[in-house]
């Protein structure tokens, strides 16, 4: 029913597989979070976006690449080349080649500056809409089939899953019905189901298969008995996985009435967490720091390294209101880890205050390794309401760097060359 893959699927629109969670940037941009991307890699990106809609003031310039003015990107450059030969002689078309061209240039310093005024920490959460609630079950629904054979007719397979990653004692609940074409209950066995770390890069499984209790009985996680819903929880930690780092495979066998079919779910463990937190949401503190309001999380490092920490904000409403992260080197023992909400992203938004922290979660980036990362326990749920502020406390200004404000120099001298070429035109044309 579904590829047979040796790494975690990816089962919602905020998981991809193993590889790092994503933090979005403009409208419908995205980059990975583990490695934040620097500003030149953010231009190299996107001068492709601007050059295939010159014309759209919403696309993401957050990406875009310094050039000099009214050059295209390799792709265009023999058709703007040719566009430019043909205006050589005729000064009507030499303005309006650089009308566009001015217009072009101030479109990509504008989103520019517009879609880089917060930082990659601090976003709003429209743009992260997939990543805000990262502890909610991942269902999905398919057709019943073997691999190799035709799906069954009239036949939808519904699964569900609590979570894809997990870390140390964490268990995850795995639920499966099925249903006919109009959603109606159909009677389902699971007549075979176990988990097994599945074979990597042609090497076989470690470890023996762990067989897995799915029943409809109200047992083992089961919620309603005879209710056509077949579920079971695993514990990896104490059902066989608790030295596995990595892909965990549940593999179902299935019967609805005399059709068969197969199903598997994955889930990626950390056995022993890379660092723990500190009293929890107990241990949580707030403060407002140059303009920004700042969330600190205690937590215990064991193992020194790149950590990746990302949580969500609410705001009193209850409504999705910004995605916070960390994304940097700490050393063993106990460390405060902040986390920002960027003072203009509070001006500009004006949410409802006290604003709430939830679901936090992290993990240590492990380079050119497999797997990529070592998983810390998540932080469900509420971790910290906020006291109430006036906006007054937190700054207007746009957030600043090196490399930001080298960008936008260049991407001014852009503007500024396009503009002093089309007043050049201008003037010959008046005879000047």
């Amino acid at each position: 029913m579904k590829s047979n893959s040796s790494k975690p699927r990816s089962r919602s629109g905020w998981l991809v597989g193993v590889v790092l969670f994503l933090l979005a940037v403009g409208t419908g941009g995205s980059w990975l979070i583990a490695g934040s991307p620097s500003v030149t890699e953010m231009a190299a990106a996107a001068r492709k976006t601007t050059n295939e809609d010159s014309t759209s003031a919403t696309r993401s310039s957050a990406q875009l690449q310094p050039r000099q003015s009214g050059i295209t990107t390799l792709r265009d450059s023999n058709a703007d080349a040719r566009t430019e030969a043909a205006a050589t002689n005729n000064p009507q078309a030499q303005l309006a080649l650089w009308t566009q061209r001015l217009q072009r240039a101030e479109e990509v310093l504008d989103n520019y500056r517009n879609n880089t005024k917060y930082p990659f920490e601090s976003r709003p959460a429209r743009e992260h809409a997939d990543q805000m609630y990262p502890n909610r079950p991942v269902r999905e629904e398919g057709k019943l089939t073997n691999p190799g054979q035709k799906p069954a007719e009239g036949i939808r397979i519904r699964t569900s899953q609590e979570r894809v990653y997990v870390a140390g004692e964490e268990t995850v609940l795995f639920t499966v019905n099925a249903v006919d074409m109009e959603g109606n209950a159909l009677p389902l066995q699971v007549t075979r189901a176990f988990a097994h770390d599945p074979p990597l890069d042609g090497k076989p499984s470690q470890r023996n298969a762990v067989t897995m209790p799915f029943n409809d009985d109200g047992a083992n996680g089961d919620q309603t008995a005879s209710d056509t819903v077949w579920s079971a929880r695993l514990a990896p930690a104490t059902q066989g996985f608790a030295g596995h780092a990595g892909t965990i495979r549940i593999e179902l066998n299935l019967k609805v009435n005399e059709q068969t079919g197969f199903a598997f779910f994955d889930i990626f463990y950390t056995p022993d967490p890379p660092a723990v937190w500190v009293g929890g949401s107990a241990g949580a503190r707030e403060a407002v720091v140059a303009g920004s309001l700042n969330f600190y999380l205690k937590a215990q490092v064991r193992d020194p390294g790149r950590y990746v920490i990302t949580g969500r904000i609410d705001d009193a409403k209850g409504q999705p209101f910004a995605l916070i992260s960390f994304n940097d080197e700490l050393s063993a023992g106990t460390k405060e880890i902040k986390l920002n909400l960027f003072g203009k992203l509070l001006v500009d938004e004006k949410p409802a205050f006290p604003l709430t922290l939830r679901d936090v979660d992290g993990f240590l980036l492990k380079e050119n390794a497999t797997p990529d990362r070592a998983l810390m326990p998540r932080l469900p749920g509420k971790v910290l309401v906020s006291r109430v502020y006036p906006l007054t406390v937190f700054s207007e200004a746009e957030w600043d760097s090196e490399e930001r404000a080298r960008y936008l120099a260049e991407y001014g001298r852009d503007v500024e060359s396009a503009r002093a070429h089309l007043e050049h035109v201008r003037k010959t044309l008046q005879g000047g």
